[in-house]
């Protein structure tokens, strides 16, 4: 491996056919470059599209009502269904594998209309009645003040935590919101804390128009009585949230005397089963990008033994005069094999800095707030085994011409 003589000879075996020894790297050196490209942008658009469910708990998921379809007791199809507090008590008390039950009500919609006033500003936001569980499920983070407790909900205290948004539009540049009052619907609330989205793009957007204020006291304020809007829940470390959510249904089934086969009674929608998809997708997606970067550098370490083959054969006499002078086969075997690993191993490393280079440049370009492409990179890890496979792959790659070379006799060869 160190003896100069053959460094010289290899070295002066490229120089001779520049072109075609350039060529012929150029496959593997693209073999690697792509698949570290399509490695890195296969991440990137993971944890782009990934951003979004990491704010949420993974096992969890949200049960509305809508109409029945179906008669059922006496009661005729068509029938509104509306969830109460006695309900959420019911499904926290039947439900074992529940681990939070987050009952919410929204007023006036998304957007709402005109309803968040401060001082003479007013603007039209999402106002939701909440429980400290709901930002378990969707997870924010607060950069002034706090969220919503327990002893918010058991006492409805009038209190408000707002979205950045809510700030901007709604407050003086760097005045700071704690303390003050907002009016809802012309309820005075206390803003104590204000927080951003861990989402992105459109979620983020509508995540941080929105006030929460604690269940009860919007109950109170704006004459909802026991009513409720919809459920989010999270499943116990261990459970499914399919199972929490296929139980919840029953239980309200049965309360509210829904048929049991009535399946658009109710809506749902399981997060962790998304989650899922979404995982199994990506998981697909990278083997996938394994196969297509493994068979480009096939297709390069196939074009690197196709021309040792070829300098075998250009070489024919002057290994059968080594051969005649006492030169070992397996000296004659290093030779080609040493020559198709520099080979593979030096236009790999060129594809390998220049692939993560390339990913290192659109990682700045695209920098930490894109929306579906975020934060592209390949581990290390990755990078050195696609270089040893490379090299392991210019060694197969020699192997044939080498031994084609070492069965070479050594006057057959001088004839030629």
């Amino acid at each position: 491996m160190f003896d100069y003589d053959k460094w010289q000879e290899i070295f002066a075996t490229i120089m001779k056919n520049k072109l075609r020894t350039l060529l012929t790297m150029f496959g593997v050196f693209w073999g690697l470059f792509l698949m570290l490209l399509l490695l890195g942008t296969g991440e990137g658009l993971r944890n782009g599209v990934t951003k979004d469910f990491s704010a949420w708990a993974t096992s969890s998921g949200f049960v509305w009502g809508r109409r029945t379809t179906l008669p059922y007791k006496g009661l005729r199809p068509g029938r509104a269904i509306n969830f109460d507090l006695d309900d959420a008590l019911a499904i926290e008390n039947e439900i074992a594998e529940l681990d939070a039950l987050a009952p919410r009500i929204q007023l006036g919609g998304f957007g709402g209309s005109n309803n968040v006033v401060y001082g003479d500003k007013t603007a039209a936001f999402s106002v939701y009645g909440d429980v400290p569980a709901y930002h378990r499920l969707l997870k924010v983070d607060f950069v002034k003040g706090r969220g919503i407790n327990p002893r918010d909900v058991a006492e409805r205290r009038k209190i408000a935590v707002i979205g950045s948004e809510v700030h901007r539009v709604l407050y003086a540049k760097g005045e700071d919101p704690i303390g003050t009052y907002i009016r809802l619907n012309g309820v005075f609330f206390k803003v104590v804390g204000v927080f951003k989205s861990r989402r992105t793009g459109n979620a983020a957007g509508r995540d941080v128009q929105s006030v929460h204020v604690p269940l009860t006291a919007a109950q109170q304020a704006f004459n909802r009585g026991k009513g409720i809007d919809w459920f989010g829940f999270i499943a116990k470390s261990g459970s499914s949230a399919a199972v929490v959510e296929g139980k919840m249904m029953d239980v309200i089934k049965r309360r509210k005397r829904i048929h049991p086969d009535d399946v658009n009674a109710l809506g749902h929608n399981n997060l962790e089963e998304d989650f899922n998809r979404m995982r199994g997708l990506f998981d697909g997606l990278r083997w996938f990008v394994w196969f297509v970067g493994l068979g480009t550098l096939a297709a390069g370490v196939i074009g690197v033994s196709n021309i040792m083959l070829i300098v075998v054969r250009e070489r024919t006499r002057e290994i059968g005069i080594r051969r005649a002078i006492g030169a070992t086969p397996l000296s004659i075997v290093t030779l080609i094999i040493q020559e198709a690993v520099v080979l593979t191993a030096f236009a790999g490393y060129v594809g390998l800095l220049l692939g993560i280079g390339v990913i290192e440049a659109l990682n700045q370009v695209v920098g930490t707030n894109a929306s579906m492409f975020l934060r592209p990179s390949v581990d290390f890890q990755t990078a050195v085994l696609s270089l040893v496979i490379l090299v392991v792959g210019g060694c197969l790659a020699g192997l044939i011409p080498a031994q084609r070379a070492a069965s070479i006799r050594p006057i057959e060869a001088i004839q030629s």
